[in-house]
């Protein structure tokens, strides 16, 4: 088989190849792997790599494939349509995930999800996801920044990016949200992203695009709430400095857990490096979380997550 942008002989029609990701869960029984499979042998498409994994406490399957599809018959130089291909799979495979109760996804493996970014204060994340968006480094369009203050307009600016500056302050939190999904509207978006966005999502928000917003914290919580974590850790002695993301949920900080990272500190450590540490932890953390999600590597288990990563 010729790869795509390989012609064949002079005159004759090209083939091509689409990319997807299947991803999806369903009760546990025999014969999953082989239905997929046998599924996209009967295609004609190729399997490029395959992740699965059982819970044994809920009886669940998780399941991801990236595969390749041929596309025949073209003439010479012609594009491929996409979407009809993509129509095409997710129809013809709907009779398997029905008949093994699957809950399923299929996507394009070379789209790049459009996320929104929200930021407060505190730069260090947001500057992060920018930069590494912008080398290619995250598979992710940035499609906006919105922040409740305007400290970071020009930076945003730099790279290109719309910059949506939303206050929120006692009483204007819901007309403010109602703005925010607006512009997750009409930008398409994909994924919200709390790059140390320091307000409270609503749970009705939370409701409204469950699985698409993420959120880093330090790891700290719930020991130490309020203002200064740092520097309450400090003065405990702490040993570890830690970030978590997750998915953000209605319940403060108790989504579906992504991505965890951490360092060893010294009783040595002021209180500013710990701040310093602490920035670097939730810069990697957030950044790998996004990358997964955006790749279709992470599976919600209930109050957990399966991470193919």
């Amino acid at each position: 088989m010729e790869r795509q942008g390989q012609a064949g002989h002079q005159g004759q029609p090209e083939e091509s190849e689409q990319q997807f990701v299947l991803t999806l869960s369903c009760p546990d029984r025999q014969g999953i792997v082989h239905g997929v499979s046998s599924f996209l042998f009967m295609t004609g498409c190729n399997i490029e790599d395959s992740q699965q994994f059982k819970d044994r406490d809920t009886g669940l399957f998780f399941m991801r494939v990236h595969f390749s599809c041929p596309v025949r018959g073209l003439p010479p130089g012609a594009e491929p349509s996409r979407p009809v291909a993509l129509d095409r799979l997710r129809a013809s495979f709907a009779a398997v995930a029905d008949s093994f109760r699957m809950d399923w996804q299929l996507q394009p493996a070379e789209r790049r999800m459009r996320v929104l970014i929200m930021v407060s204060r505190f730069g260090h994340c947001l500057n992060d996801l920018l930069f590494r968006a912008s080398i290619g480094a995250l598979p992710i369009e940035v499609v906006a920044v919105v922040s409740n203050h305007t400290d970071f307009r020009e930076l945003a600016g730099s790279y290109g990016v719309p910059f949506h500056h939303l206050p929120v302050t006692g009483g204007n939190k819901a007309a403010a949200e109602a703005e925010l999904l607006k512009i997750v509207e009409n930008e398409d978006v994909d994924l919200l992203v709390l790059a140390r966005y320091m307000q409270v999502l609503s749970d009705d928000l939370c409701r409204r695009l469950p699985g698409r917003i993420i959120n880093i914290h330090h790891s700290f919580l719930p020991s130490f709430k309020g203002a200064r974590p740092y520097h309450q850790a400090h003065a405990r002695g702490v040993k570890l400095i830690g970030a978590t993301a997750h998915y953000v949920t209605a319940e403060l900080d108790e989504g579906p857990i992504i991505e965890q990272e951490v360092k060893r500190v010294g009783h040595e450590s002021t209180p500013e490096q710990l701040v310093a540490v602490g920035r670097d932890v939730e810069c990697q953390a957030l950044a790998r979380a996004v990358k997964w999600h955006s790749e279709h590597r992470v599976l919600l288990n209930g109050t957990r997550t399966v991470v193919f990563a």
